[in-house]
């Protein structure tokens, strides 16, 4: 996309991310139209087959719905694809099987802007600062100081232990891989295995879990310490057992979708860097 270049965007459904994401275009701009952000009364899709690209949200679809929250309708996706033109460009954010069947049967150019990486790096500092002012929260001590142990060496994960040991906290981090135990020794913090969580997390006050794998089972929570605090940032079906924490009497919170919670503006501006890079590549 060549810059100071005015594209025709239509930004359908979603929620306080997707109106960031149409300020900051129309900052930029850009010609903007929105549809089923907001409850519109006589809003239209008139034109919409002009539009450069065409933006879903984050998640795009519910079942064969468009992810609309904020409208008081619910909006099927039929009724936002039907209008476009085959070849046109459709950015969607973590597109489901029924969607791309319904965008590749029309015909559609479809994208997955939440498949990008630069997406889920800027992403990780909101969900990171997002855990820790729900632990926060939720803890009766400060969180320097306090034992926290973080679950994953991805980019969440990196992104928690660098915040977590800027506030003074003492800091594992557990994974499988050599590399990942090594990086996180250089970094300061210390390396545990993921494998061997099962009777060895009765030292920690915090534990944060990143990964979307069943790696904090009942033996492994049976060890928790009295008063510990577990929040699961992973995606479903998340890493807890959670009927085994009810059971046990651990506090579990299961803290999906942070960035568009607690920085939705930051959150906005993430997509819309990635949308940019999305039609530079596609030569837009």
């Amino acid at each position: 996309m060549e810059m100071g270049e005015r594209l025709n965007f239509w930004i359908l459904g979603g929620d306080p991310r997707q109106q960031a994401l149409a300020e900051a275009l129309a900052g930029d701009g850009h010609e903007v139209h929105t549809y089923a952000l907001e409850e519109t009364p006589g809003e239209s899709l008139e034109g919409i087959w002009e539009a450069h690209c065409v933006v879903l949200p984050l998640p795009a679809a519910q079942g064969e719905n468009l992810n609309a929250p904020l409208c008081a309708r619910e909006v099927p996706l039929a009724e936002v694809l039907d209008p476009l033109l085959p070849g046109q460009l459709v950015c969607a954010g973590m597109v489901s099987p029924f969607l791309r069947e319904q965008a590749e049967s029309r015909g559609l150019h479809l994208e997955d802007y939440f498949a990008r990486e630069e997406l889920a790096v800027a992403n990780a500092v909101p969900s990171s600062e997002g855990a820790i002012q729900i632990a926060m929260e939720e803890l009766p001590i400060t969180l320097h100081g306090a034992r926290v142990l973080v679950i994953g060496a991805g980019r969440l994960g990196k992104v928690l232990c660098q915040q977590l040991m800027g506030l003074g906290a003492q800091v594992a981090v557990a994974a499988r891989k050599y590399a990942d135990l090594a990086w996180i020794q250089v970094r300061g913090g210390r390396a545990v295995r993921s494998d061997r969580l099962a009777g060895a997390l009765e030292d920690y006050d915090l534990i944060l879990n990143t990964v979307p794998a069943p790696l904090l089972d009942r033996a492994a929570l049976e060890t928790l310490r009295p008063g510990g605090l577990v929040i699961d940032l992973a995606s479903k079906p998340g890493g807890v057992d959670f009927d085994a924490a009810r059971e046990l009497g651990v506090k579990v919170i299961w803290a999906l979708s942070l960035p568009g919670k607690v920085a939705p503006v930051t959150a906005g501006r993430a997509i819309q860097t990635a949308i940019y890079n999305l039609l530079t590549e596609l030569g837009v």
